[in-house]
């Protein structure tokens, strides 16, 4: 929660679309999600407004880096949870990193890249 809303207050991005990104990102590492150690604490998203009607995206892709079927009850929210946790801290450091909005796109880019290959 709190990286969200400093993320938040230095980019202008609404907590919702932050934590689209930072489960992007967290979908990109080829580190099992299961090992990752999420709190229970900070904001509460809705299902709908986080995921909306690409809902079944996130869970197939989440599904599909686990490389198994997954459970309605383990996607929403545990592992959802994980991966914006995880993906967070990745964006806090990204930002820190680049500094400004503008420098922090682009580093998501290069990231993204970096992580393919």
């Amino acid at each position: 929660m709190d990286i969200l809303k400093q993320l938040q207050s230095s980019t202008n991005l609404t907590p919702n679309v932050l934590a689209r990104l930072a489960i992007a990102l967290s979908l990109l590492s080829k580190e099992p999600i299961e090992s990752f150690e999420s709190d229970t604490n900070g904001l509460e998203f809705n299902r709908n407004t986080l995921t909306g009607e690409y809902d079944f995206v996130y869970k197939a892709l989440i599904a599909q880096q686990l490389g198994r079927p997954i459970t309605d009850d383990e996607y929403f929210p545990s592992l959802i949870k994980k991966h914006l946790d995880r993906g967070a801290k990745w964006l806090e450091n990204e930002y820190k990193y680049a500094g400004n909005y503008e420098k922090l796109i682009k580093g998501l880019a290069n990231f993204e890249l970096e992580m393919i290959r």
